[in-house]
């Protein structure tokens, strides 16, 4: 593989609205805000932020467009679709540019989130399928009684700077297959995979008004949770604001998913393959630089592993390569912000105020030519205990805090009191270990020698407890029944009806 090209555009991000790129209602001398490059700490470009006016806009745009959609065949549906997919594969190494430029994880690691999302995008294919409802002939004499699905409407989603191709993915592809118009809020720190997918569903043929992209802050996170016409909301992001976006959305009657915060755990057993559990927690506990939602954070060393396997993940964690994503040995590129930097290494400080061991130290990094970037390396606790507050939070960063257990029953107990239940995952070579650990585990994803449990495309995507608000897990089948409502028919024709009213319940004859 030859160097990939980086994005270096230096053009003002805005909105896409009705089909075409917009400056929005305030025009280029509206609200902005600094696009950085996370490796040279420079500021790349602008993103213009909407306001309540371009949220009006893209919902009159949606509303407009989406009951001539809702009409059009699935099969008709899933071909724009279709289309699109051709159109991702064929750009999605621009796309994962796009990613490294402004997020920051390296460029392998970009690549990976688009096939995820390019996932998604096919499974989005089979709609036709999806959506075929159920029918029971003679429900009762001369009576048959079906289900189908129909869209909501207009649909909106709200999605984080982690993720900036993949998590938008888990929404559109299967709300636009189902019927729906849709709308994206994404992040301000990362915007432009999103306008960049916007003009690809137009030129896959998606009619004009059914995406649109409004670049923004809460101004127009508000603007979508009050809007009447915007019928249900997805979002992934942090607890407190996924609790926000449940509680404001429902208030003004609309179906909501949010997907909030994590505190992944993985086990490791005394029999388990130790080799393998390194490589587990080094790739996922520092992959992406710690930014991910199903991101291993806390190490649960079950009876004597700790000793043997903390020497090991202490000389890995130190010769991680951390560099500018677009080199293609990096490991590690780096953090998304100054500001999310900063407050990372203020996690650090705290755990040693807190009393866990330091083992490995990443603060104060520097990348040789990158002086500015944001980068902290890998950095690894060890006696970490649940009263500590680098145990209970989630840092978003690449920290991994290593807790002692002195059997199977208190990992298990440790991670069913959290609270928060993404994803975990358990290391071990005993089988009945591994059938107990998934049926008693609190947590929505499990992994059994998997570090990183993210379903595939048609199984859905989702945690417990106060890592999900809402009934509906994200993409899926799930994702198919949180973006449509089901109707269900009864009919008879006049010559099997009998004469005079009926004042009792109907029941079957």
């Amino acid at each position: 593989m030859g160097a990939p090209q980086p994005f270096t555009s230096t053009a003002d991000i805005g909105h896409w609205i009705a089909g075409a790129r917009s400056v929005g209602a305030a025009g280029a001398g509206g609200r902005t805000q600094t696009v950085w490059n996370p490796a040279t700490g420079q500021a790349a470009r602008r993103v213009l932020l909407g306001s309540e006016a371009d949220v009006t806009a893209a919902v009159a745009a949606a509303k407009a467009a989406q009951p001539a959609w809702a009409d059009t065949p699935p099969i008709r549906r899933a071909r724009v679709i279709n289309a699109f997919l051709a159109l991702l594969n064929q750009h999605r190494d621009e796309i994962a540019a796009m990613i490294t430029a402004e997020h920051g994880k390296v460029f392998t690691d970009a690549q990976g989130e688009v096939m995820r999302g390019i996932d998604i995008v096919e499974f989005a294919c089979g709609i036709p399928q999806l959506l075929k409802g159920d029918y029971t002939d003679q429900v009762s004499t001369g009576i048959d009684n079906w289900t189908l699905r129909q869209p909501l409407g207009v649909v909106a989603g709200i999605t984080p700077f982690n993720f900036p191709c993949m998590v938008p993915c888990w929404m559109f592809p299967v709300a636009l297959a189902c019927g729906n118009a849709f709308i994206l809020k994404p992040s301000e720190r990362d915007p432009s995979p999103a306008l960049f997918m916007a003009e690809l569903l137009k030129r896959a043929g998606l009619p004009d008004g059914l995406f649109s992209v409004v670049q923004g802050d809460k101004v127009v996170v508000d603007a979508l949770l009050t809007h009447p016409d915007v019928k249900a909301v997805s979002f992934v992001g942090s607890t407190p604001i996924a609790q926000y976006i449940y509680e404001t959305g429902a208030h003004h009657g609309k179906r909501v998913q949010a997907l909030g915060g994590a505190k992944n755990h993985m086990v490791v057993m005394p029999d388990a393959d130790l080799d393998q559990a390194v490589d587990a927690l080094i790739g996922a506990g520092y992959g992406s630089a710690g930014e991910r939602c199903m991101a291993i954070s806390v190490a649960v060393l079950v009876g004597d592993v700790g000793d043997r396997i903390v020497p090991m993940l202490a000389e890995r964690a130190k010769a991680l390569k951390v560099k500018n994503g677009m080199e293609l040995d990096a490991e590690m590129g780096p953090i998304v912000t100054r500001e999310a930097r900063d407050r990372i290494e203020g996690y650090i400080a705290l755990g040693v105020q807190e009393g866990a061991t330091l083992v490995v130290d990443g603060r104060g990094c520097q990348v040789p030519g990158h002086e500015g970037g944001f980068f902290t390396g890998g950095t690894l606790f060890d006696h970490v205990t649940p009263a500590m507050r680098i145990y209970k939070e989630e840092i978003f960063g690449p920290v991994l805090a290593c807790v002692r257990a002195k059997d199977f029953a208190e990992a298990v107990q440790l991670i069913n009191d959290h609270e928060f239940g993404n994803g975990v995952s358990c290391f071990t070579s005993d089988g009945g270990v591994a059938r107990e650990f998934a049926r008693r585990i609190q947590v929505g994803m499990v992994g059994i020698n998997v570090p990183i449990p993210v379903p595939m495309a048609w199984h859905g995507f989702g945690g417990w407890k106060r890592s999900l608000f809402g009934d509906m897990h994200a993409y899926g089948e799930e994702g198919v029944r949180f973006y449509t409502k089901q109707k269900s028919v009864m009919q008879r024709w006049p010559d099997s009806i009998g004469k005079g009213a009926e004042f009792a319940m109907p029941v079957a004859k």
